[in-house]
């Protein structure tokens, strides 16, 4: 267990500290919330349940009499009140466990059934002091982790100028950043908190690295720093960014919006993809630059898409997709012979036309800002992992979006738009275009497989599954190209095509 001491100088600090801890806390954690009758349990808990509930006039009322109080939230949460408890063998008959299987347990007067409630609590002990009250967290180191970063930022919000501001949970992604909405006292727009810890090394698998390293995936925050500065100055709609600590991983940015380019059903909606085509068309134009400085001393170098980080996403289909599709693991000749595909499109590419590679330009990362006009519509966020690499890569996330079914006309005027833009903008290799595409598509669609069954088997996210028959059926449209004939004649001797497929 690690311990900490807070002072929570009046009723404020304390339901501020309840927001703090909301978007700290994850199933299966369980609090206790010890202290005096008074001392500030039941504010906390109150102040806990409404932000996570998002809803400031939310009723809470006291499970004095209840002994608990469910709520069917972002997380689930449990608020019990153990005064009343006879024994602690009747919290079986609270559905105490289960509760706590699938969501947060905040348990007043723990006391009464210490024995039965879990090794591994967090203890939330509350005590009077002056004016306000004294607090002692003690937590298991992992959850005593996530509270401290998330005091962490509080303090950092704190040194931005932003006091008191109110936090509320935006979204998680498939990385360990996280985002959060602040809503500040002094009547600006909100602003967006971008927690991005660095991560941490994974198991070395090639000359010393591990799989960020090798696929350049953005291990801290400078990445995102220096991108969003590159796309500002050449007039795209990247987040400005108002205030940052690079150390940490905090960053308080401009919030573009909520609104996406799909529509309320989750189908795409064509003017917004279409105008997206275009702003890739803008941004391939001109160059990009290699190294952008963002502070004294501290440049940003964009990593190439080189052939290592080629083959490292491309491994995940023959690591992670086939077993799982197979029942067992491919053969070292399968692996030797999917390799030396690899290498053979690899060395094709060689001359394909170079950009700035944001890598993951499609509907969970575009926003739709219909106030503006012309590009200024399309607002571009996570974009920390771009690299140099062939144009057609982000065309390719974008006309075969990875978590929308675009059918084929649409993707057909997405093409056509793009093409329509580079041809009015200089000379342009369209055949040499799209080759590259259908190359970066099959890439991207190799990666992809890899990785649903990655964050299901090793992430616990069975979720992204779902996916999968679409990006099988974006991976046949791209072996059709005939510089992808080894790959489609593996997939289908390998079992993950069906002949028929081919045609």
């Amino acid at each position: 267990m690690k311990s900490l001491e807070l002072l929570l100088k009046d009723e404020a600090a304390t339901i501020e500290l309840g927001e703090d801890l909301a978007l700290a806390l994850k199933a299966g954690d369980c609090v206790a919330l010890s202290g005096d009758l008074g001392a500030g349990k039941s504010t906390f808990a109150r102040a806990f349940i409404r932000a996570m509930a998002d809803d400031e006039t939310l009723e809470v009322p006291s499970p004095t009499f209840t002994l608990v109080q469910s709520y069917d939230l972002r997380i689930p949460v449990a608020h019990l009140d153990l005064y009343r408890l006879a024994e602690a063998s009747e919290l079986d008959e609270l559905g105490f466990d289960e509760a706590l299987s699938e969501g947060i347990c905040l348990v007043e007067w723990p006391e009464k059934a210490e024995e039965v409630l879990p090794a591994d609590r967090i203890t939330l002990t509350f005590s009077h002091e002056g004016e306000g009250r004294r607090l002692r967290i003690a937590a298991p180191e992992a959850a005593f982790n996530r509270i401290t970063r998330s005091l962490a930022i509080r303090s950092f919000l704190t040194e931005a100028g932003h006091a008191g501001a109110r936090r509320r949970h935006l979204s998680g992604d498939a990385s360990v950043r996280a985002y959060e909405r602040i809503q500040t006292h002094d009547g600006e727009p909100t602003k967006i908190l971008m927690d991005a810890p660095k991560h941490k090394p994974g198991p070395t698998l090639q000359d010393g690295k591990y799989y960020q390293q090798l696929a350049h995936i953005a291990e801290d925050a400078i990445p995102f720093v220096a991108i969003s500065k590159f796309l500002r100055k050449r007039g795209f709609a990247a987040p400005a960014i108002y205030a940052r600590d690079l150390d940490q991983g905090l960053l308080l940015i401009e919030d573009l919006g909520s609104e996406g380019i799909i529509d309320a059903d989750g189908r795409p909606v064509p003017e917004r993809y279409i105008e997206g085509a275009r702003l890739l068309a803008r941004l391939h134009a001109a160059p990009a630059e290699r190294d952008i400085a963002i502070a004294a001393g501290v440049v940003h170098r964009i990593p190439d898409f080189d052939r290592t980080a080629i083959k490292i996403e491309t491994s995940l289909l023959i690591d992670w997709y086939l077993p799982w599709k197979r029942g067992a693991p491919a053969s070292e000749a399968e692996r030797k012979d999917y390799f030396a595909v690899w290498d053979h499109l690899i060395d094709v590419l060689a001359s394909a036309e170079r950009n700035l590679l944001l890598r993951d330009f499609h509907s969970p990362n575009i926003l739709w800002r219909a106030s503006r006009t012309g590009l200024e519509r399309i607002g571009i966020i996570d974009f920390q992992d771009a690299m140099i690499g062939p144009t057609a890569y982000d065309v390719a996330a974008l006309v075969q979006d990875a978590r929308v079914t675009i059918d084929r006309d649409l993707a057909d005027r997405m093409m056509d738009a793009y093409i329509a833009e580079r041809r009015a903008s200089g000379a342009f290799d369209e055949a040499a275009f799209l080759r590259d595409w259908h190359l970066m598509a099959a890439q991207r669609n190799c990666k992809l497989a890899g990785i649903w069954v990655r964050l299901m088997q090793r992430d616990g996210k069975p979720g992204y599954m779902k996916h999968m028959p679409r990006t099988f059926a974006y991976l046949e449209r791209a072996l059709s190209h005939e510089v992808l004939t080894p790959l489609r004649e593996w997939c289908i001797k390998a079992g993950i095509l069906a002949p028929e497929s081919a045609n």
